[in-house]
């Protein structure tokens, strides 16, 4: 199965990210229509497409009439999507803290599912949700479309510490493709700007975009021992525990979910700052790009040489793309897919 967008056109500002889209089918290209707003639900309406639904809190993402993910943005020390329903109609992401069903290891209650922050911003703590950490909070839509080939919500946060002041704001968008198969994709683009003086993204490990899998994905179950239905690999070819810490264009974990073999792929952008960026992924569970860590992953005595600082008033963009896919890496031809990904964006 294959499927690319290589007209996607990113401009420097979040509100223009998605304006080329192309779209692949199983039979070759076409043309993807620029999104227009889902339909009002009604009995004597059929879902199709990509629909995004209003509901208290949170968005409902619906790709041909099934859901998909929602995304949550208030009352949360960050937003986040959650759950995430995969090719094998099963959560691809664990479902503590959010729900705490049997069988779930409850630790790092910060990991929510997907989500983008950082452990130290300015030397504040975005990534845990401890006393004294900042929050990421929602502060408007600047929109949310659905259509037959996708669906984007665009949004503004603060990044605000635990005094109330804040530390700088982001454009994020969110694009959901309906790829025709059982495969989901999206794409994530968030623009971070330094409109509260400069800022000083710092080298820590816990960071920052992040996902954390299902259970059944992990490495290592929940009670120990090695999962031998499960597998990290990674662009360059490393594989399991050997990928963390290691510069990758892409990162994949895959297991079984629901009784079938399905994966998570996590792809950094050739436009992205320090590209190919370094991966916090775990045995456990965690599935994170992580391009500010270089000290901790490369074990360096400067502890500050993967500081990024983004000066007063400028700005730095991050674009990854997430495909939740069947079968193994090599199954879903990752390396073809990244390729794809690169060139879709000028």
């Amino acid at each position: 199965m294959r499927w690319s967008f290589p007209g996607i056109q990113f401009a420097p500002r979040l509100f223009a990210s998605v304006a080329g889209a192309l779209f692949i089918l199983v039979s070759g290209c076409a043309t993807a229509p620029k999104p227009k707003p889902s339909p009002e639900p009604g009995p004597e309406i059929a879902p199709t497409g990509v629909q995004i639904n209003s509901l208290p809190g949170k968005l409902g993402v619906v790709i041909g009439g099934k859901l998909f993910t929602e995304y949550h943005y208030t009352q949360t020390p960050k937003p986040y999507l959650f759950p995430i329903i995969g090719p094998t109609d099963a959560g691809m992401t664990r479902s503590f803290p959010m729900a705490s069903p049997e069988g779930e290891e409850h630790d790092h209650p910060h990991h929510r599912s997907l989500w983008f922050a950082h452990g130290l911003v300015n030397g504040h703590d975005f990534w845990t949700e401890t006393k004294g950490a900042g929050r990421i909070v929602h502060d408007r839509f600047t929109s949310v479309l659905g259509g037959e080939q996708q669906g984007i919500i665009r949004s503004q946060n603060k990044w605000t510490a635990a005094n109330g002041k804040i530390i700088c704001t982001d454009d994020r968008s969110f694009t959901f493709y309906n790829t025709g198969t059982t495969d989901r994709l999206l794409d994530f683009e968030i623009t971070i700007h330094a409109d509260h003086g400069d800022l000083i993204f710092g080298d820590t490990k816990e960071g920052t975009m992040a996902l954390r899998i299902a259970e059944t994905l992990r490495l290592t179950g929940p009670t120990g021992g090695e999962n031998p239905e499960s597998r990290v690999v990674n662009s360059e070819g490393a594989g399991d525990t050997e990928a963390w810490g290691k510069r990758a264009k892409w990162c994949d974990y895959s297991g079984l979910v629901n009784g079938r073999r399905a994966g998570i792929a996590l792809f950094d952008h050739p436009q992205n700052p320090r590209f190919p960026t370094w991966w916090m992924v775990r045995d456990y569970g965690l599935l994170a790009a992580n391009p500010f860590g270089q000290h901790e992953f490369e074990k360096l005595s400067n502890e500050n040489v993967g500081d990024l600082k983004i000066p007063a008033g400028q700005s730095v963009t991050f674009r990854y793309r997430i495909l939740f896919h069947v079968g193994t890496a090599e199954e879903a031809r990752l390396a073809e897919c990244f390729e794809e990904f690169a060139a879709g964006v000028k």
